[in-house]
């Protein structure tokens, strides 16, 4: 449910994508050294967005390092960290023990059960740093789950769960600026999950699974409705964070809220256009 939230590669800077490279090195190389190899398997796009956001506002001062890794093992990346980027590493493992768990209970995957074993005795130190955003994430994830259950069709509903699951995560502190940041990770959060019900459509109605975007898919005018709702969800994020006093990285930040977070749908569309044509 992840991979949504990032840039538009064509339309940034030189600089500004180098930056969010060294950011996203950053945020692995954290995961990597607090949390070990299964660790830095949960790492996502979406929390390398947090960490820029958030070292944004707070205007957190960021160390430049250079590493290798497995992926680069010749050349030395620029790796930017501070400790926003700690707390994103704690989140990424939190919500990726929490998926496998579910994962586990719901289906009985023998690899969630191995993924989530591995990660289980750090997952409960950070459930001891972090008990708000644990409680956050449990309950609804919960709740997402009975929605599954119950086959809702109530698509605020449904997204609403990862929504506030989002904003939560986007707390890093409880301070003034809490209020916008919750309404933003939560209009985001539902676009994430909306955004993944959109691409995961086709494969569910096939094989019969959840969705609750089946009732609007059946209901006809089905693509256009799909454009205005995930319109007005990001419409409605970038309405916060416009509100926020973001000056460093900001451009990077306005990429990947106006165009970056289109990458995948506008791929669905180019596939579609695609298909049609055969």
């Amino acid at each position: 449910m992840f991979g949504y939230v990032t840039v538009c590669e064509p339309e940034l800077k030189v600089k500004d994508l180098k930056k969010y490279k060294a950011y996203y090195c950053g945020l692995c190389r954290s995961l990597k050294e607090e949390y070990g190899f299964m660790g830095q398997m949960t790492l996502t796009y979406d929390m390398t967005f947090a960490v820029i956001l958030l070292s944004s506002l707070y205007e957190t001062v960021s160390g430049m390092e250079m590493h290798r890794c497995k992926v680069h093992p010749v050349k030395k990346q620029n790796m930017l960290r501070n400790e926003i980027t700690s707390y994103a590493a704690a989140m990424n493992v939190l919500l990726a023990y929490y998926h496998m768990e579910d994962d586990w209970e719901d289906d009985r995957k023998l690899s969630s059960l191995l993924t989530k074993n591995l990660l289980g005795s750090k997952a409960r130190k950070i459930e001891a740093a972090y008990p708000r955003q644990s409680s956050a994430i449990r309950r609804e994830l919960k709740n997402l789950a009975l929605c599954e259950k119950e086959d809702s069709t109530d698509i605020d509903r449904a997204a609403g769960c990862f929504g506030r699951l989002m904003e939560e995560l986007f707390v890093f502190q409880e301070d003034i600026w809490e209020r916008r940041l919750r309404k933003m990770g939560f209009f985001l959060g539902k676009y994430i999950y909306i955004m993944d019900a959109y691409e995961d459509l086709p494969e569910d109605i096939r094989k019969g699974r959840y969705n609750p975007l089946k009732k609007i898919y059946e209901e006809g005018n089905y693509e256009e409705r799909m454009r205005q709702i995930l319109c007005m969800m990001i419409a409605e994020s970038t309405a916060e964070f416009e509100r926020l006093p973001c000056l460093a990285d900001v451009d990077i930040l306005r990429n990947i809220l106006y165009d970056g977070v289109w990458n995948r749908y506008n791929k669905i569309q180019m596939k579609k256009r695609e298909e049609n044509k055969k």
